[in-house]
């Protein structure tokens, strides 16, 4: 009796408690192009054929999706959602009538409503989508110019994140993996721009970066900087990017000067190669002899020495370009050093000569690859190790100098007891 009496109680609860549908209690965010599910379901459940529920949007009374007569109705559906909402089809019949929403545009922002039916019963609860989080870089596509010129790479970054609040926004050159410049903490760190770059690249004004704009301004473009260049935003979890093609569509005016002297480093040479041969074969060193060889000597060194620091200007190759120019300016001593006719030479410029055209040939070598050794050590190794690296290659370079002198000066003997010996000849 008193079981009875249990069951007809609680049956009674549920037949007066009605229809319940529950959904989330806060509004939801989501990635723009992204997944999102909007919960809605219900603890009692319906059997199939009494059950409709329908999924509306509030704002544009448009028809979401429709779960109706024990099936879906995708006809029905507002074609902006086509393709793009469905129910868990096996999740219905246990009470679960939650929506999935796939590639979230900025127009999905809103509130939906999940409105249940049940023959002449009905409920509904609400679910907002209050935010779309977006982060969408745009950028060009190939720019062409010229060396020498500047271009500006274009990078617009679309986000409701203010500029200020970004982790990072960085430009890199793809092939070769180098940092162009970065926007971080909302400063722009112009020390983080790789050593080819520095002074010449730059982000647009601060009133165009707090607009999004991080547009990479390029000048002095150099036909090393031809490549793809990628503009890379990272926002907490979010990243995207845009890539930017830089090509070329010649030479500059300086690269033809560079041409120019180069092709006269060649004919001088030519045009004095036959005259020159036939003094030395005679022996002949008088003025005009000695005219004709010197030109043969200096003129193509020359021009060379002035290709190479043109071409150090154009393309920024200072060490290169610096090592070059020494050794084309150094070989004419080097060549004079080797020539039959060095002894007509005033005395103290065969002197000279004969003391210094290896020493000094032997110095700039060394001196170069020495420190192109130690900045690049330097660099990877400058947040450790640093004055370890400093006294290694103090100690690399000072050692060849300092056996030059145990051979040279160690037993009591000057360059010119050497010369005298005929040994530097």
């Amino acid at each position: 009796m008193v079981f009875s009496i249990c069951v007809y109680l609680s049956g009674l609860l549920l037949s007066c408690s009605g229809l319940h549908v529950l959904g989330p209690t806060d509004p939801l965010t989501v990635r723009l192009g992204g997944s999102l599910m909007l919960p809605c379901y219900t603890e009692t459940l319906i059997p199939l054929e009494e059950l409709e529920v329908e999924w509306m949007r509030t704002d544009s009374e448009s028809l979401v999706h429709l779960f109706q007569d024990g099936e879906i109705r995708p006809e029905s559906q507002n074609q902006a959602y086509s393709g793009r909402a469905s129910f868990f089809t096996e999740e219905i019949k246990h009470g679960n009538f939650s929506l999935l929403l796939t590639n979230i545009t900025t127009e999905d922002a809103g509130v939906y409503n999940c409105s249940v039916h049940r023959q002449d019963e009905s409920a509904q609860t609400s679910v907002q989508i209050k935010e779309i989080e977006r982060l969408t870089v745009t950028g060009g596509h190939v720019i062409s110019a010229y060396a020498g010129e500047a271009v500006t790479l274009n990078c617009s970054v679309d986000s409701h994140i203010p500029p200020e609040k970004m982790e990072e926004v960085s430009w890199k050159k793809v092939d070769q993996d180098i940092l162009v410049l970065m926007f971080k903490d909302g400063e722009v760190k112009t020390e983080s721009a790789h050593g080819s770059y520095m002074g010449r690249v730059e982000f647009c004004s601060l009133d165009e970066i707090s607009k999004g704009n991080f547009s990479l301004r390029l000048k002095d473009l150099r036909t090393e900087d031809k490549g793809l260049y990628m503009c890379e935003v990272f926002s907490g979890e979010f990243s995207a990017n845009a890539t930017v093609e830089v090509q070329q569509l010649g030479f500059s005016s300086m690269h033809i000067g560079v041409l120019f002297l180069c092709t006269l480093a060649f004919v001088f040479p030519v045009f004095l190669s036959y005259h020159a041969r036939t003094y030395l074969i005679k022996k002949d060193y008088g003025r005009t002899a000695l005219s004709v060889q010197c030109v043969f000597v200096i003129s193509p060194n020359v021009a060379m020495f002035l290709a190479f620091i043109l071409w150090g200007v154009i393309e920024g190759f200072f060490r290169e370009a610096a090592t070059c120019s020494a050794l084309s300016l150094l070989r004419i001593v080097f060549l004079f050093w080797t020539a039959p006719y060095l002894s007509t030479f005033q005395v103290h410029v065969c002197r000279f000569i004969k003391r210094s055209a290896v020493t000094l040939e032997y110095a700039v070598i060394t001196t170069v690859a020495f420190s192109g050794l130690l900045l690049n050590f330097w660099h990877l190794y400058q947040e450790t190790q640093k004055w370890g690296i400093i006294i290694f290659f103090l100690v690399l370079f000072t050692t060849p100098l300092l056996v030059l002198y145990i051979n040279i000066f160690a037993q009591g003997k000057n360059f010119s007891y050497y010369i005298n010996q005929d040994i530097f000849i």
